[in-house]
């Protein structure tokens, strides 16, 4: 049986925590003398208010989460902080309705980037801080962040710990789940403080600077500028969010074995390598087909390509080039990169890297089976094998994206979207990179959408952050089931 009061007295927890995040935007807008900290000031209180009544209203946990109380507390934790969290939008005069509010909230959230919004410009201050600050807080999870720095977390951890990274490897670098959250907080915490110091070197002002650290960060991609990156109009600039966006989408585990156990051959893991290949091909192919078909010369060129295949692989969506004027090919290899995803144990989404490279390989190991039927293969992802029931669980979840996509998909062609605008908006809210194609191409927002494709793409924002399964499981009656 689960036990309701547990997860909501739990949840108070987490609405507490964010109330406290939303003073900081306040803060930002008391001290801008052209700012209304209103907006968020009102947002923090009502988190406050539900928090406390939720806290104080039910019992703390005498005992462990149970598994389905872990699954069921990560959804009411994520849909929860997305709609309090869309309150300073709502409460502003610059979204004018709800479901606009609450599909900037999402995107933030879930570190999609995606905005309604046709100038970014026209936000205060506190909005636009409150939307990049979203980015950072997702991007490590905000569940993750709960069991790192709340205490009745840290029982039952482990099946929060599962719940929230449903069908990937729950890679711990210490005996306790608490530990291992603070751990990779850390890193978190320490790459950020080294992007804003680079940033604030190549030129940033450090408001701009703190925003995009954010970003990078949580591969999000809200900027303080419509013209994204590109409105900088600086290589270094470019340069070091690339390497901030390529360091996000990498697993925490590694960065931690490299920077902390000083294990550089740890790091090189064979979905790193995967990783960084796919990064290097897909950047030569889409430098040629530029070289090609522009007048670029080899530096233009390189740097555009770079920069928009790990602005999409990471799922970051940060633009400097409007890249739906290329030709097809390299738009069609940028759709495919936003499925692929970065790292398991990332910010970054996906499918995920080392799930794209254990599908090839039983792929191969298939075909091996028809030249030799009677021989025995054994799948490997570098020197490790790898079980049949992680094989299953693989094949399970790609067909569930598979569904998940084709249902949204539908969904948008009946709220009058036409094909390509749908296909790409719904990879791209799915696996969290923002820009797409077609009518929510680079140069375009999602603002001008019928109000039910903003609700289908919000809920598939958080299907994809939520990796499908811990947010469809709460919906089959056997979950609720004694």
């Amino acid at each position: 049986m689960i036990r309701i009061g547990i997860v909501a007295h739990l949840l108070g927890q987490f609405l507490l925590f964010l109330a406290g995040s939303l003073a900081i935007p306040t803060i930002v807008g008391v001290f801008s003398l052209t700012d209304d900290p209103r907006p968020t000031l009102w947002a923090g209180f009502l988190a406050a208010l539900l928090g406390t009544l939720l806290y104080l209203g039910f019992d703390r946990p005498q005992s462990d989460l149970t598994r389905r109380e872990g699954f069921l507390l990560v959804v009411a934790v994520w849909v929860g902080v997305c709609l309090l969290g869309c309150l300073p939008f709502y409460f502003s005069p610059y979204f004018p309705t709800f479901v606009d509010a609450f599909f900037e909230s999402t995107s933030g959230f879930t570190t999609t980037g995606a905005s309604v919004l046709a100038q970014v410009e026209v936000l205060p201050p506190s909005l636009q801080f409150w939307r990049c600050f979203s980015h950072w807080l997702g991007g490590m999870g905000v569940v993750l962040l709960g069991i790192a720095i709340l205490p009745l977390l840290a029982t039952g951890g482990l099946n929060l710990y599962q719940a929230q990274f449903g069908g990937a490897q729950a890679d711990k670098l210490r005996p306790r789940v608490l530990e291992t959250a603070r751990s990779l907080w850390k890193v978190y915490v320490a790459i950020s403080l080294a992007e804003y110091v680079a940033l604030r070197f190549a030129g940033m002002n450090a408001f701009e600077a703190v925003c995009h650290t954010f970003s990078t960060m949580g591969t999000g991609g809200f900027s303080t500028r419509t013209a994204s990156i590109a409105g900088f109009r600086s290589p270094l600039i470019e340069f070091i969010i690339i390497f901030f966006m390529i360091a996000a989408s990498i697993n925490f585990t590694q960065h931690y074995r490299l920077f902390v156990e000083r294990r550089p051959r740890a790091f090189l893991s064979a979905e790193v390598k995967a990783h960084l290949w796919i990064v290097f091909l897909s950047t030569a192919v889409i430098v040629t087909s530029l070289l090609r078909s522009t007048d670029y010369s080899f530096s233009t060129a390189f740097r555009a390509a770079l920069f928009q295949v790990a602005s999409i692989i990471t799922c970051t969506g940060f633009v400097t080039d409007d890249f739906e004027k290329w030709q097809p090919l390299p738009q069609l290899l940028l759709l495919v990169l936003m499925y692929v995803g970065g790292n398991t144990g990332s910010t970054a989404g996906g499918i995920k890297t080392y799930r794209v490279v254990l599908l090839m390989r039983v792929i191969g190991r298939e075909l091996r089976r028809l030249a030799s039927p009677r021989g025995v293969f054994t799948v490997r992802v570098g020197q490790q094998p790898i079980a049949e029931n992680t094989i299953q669980s693989l094949l399970s979840l790609v067909q569930l994206m598979l569904i998940v996509n084709l249902v949204c998909l539908a969904l948008m062609s009946a709220a009058g979207v036409d094909l390509l605008t749908g296909l790409s908006a719904v990879a791209s809210t799915m696996f969290g990179v923002g820009p797409g194609l077609g009518d929510v191409g680079p140069a375009e927002h999602y603002g001008h959408l019928p109000q039910l494709a903003k609700w289908v793409l919000c809920g598939s924002m958080l299907a994809g952050r939520l990796e499908f399964y811990s947010a469809l499981v709460i919906v089959t009656p056997l979950f609720w089931r004694k």
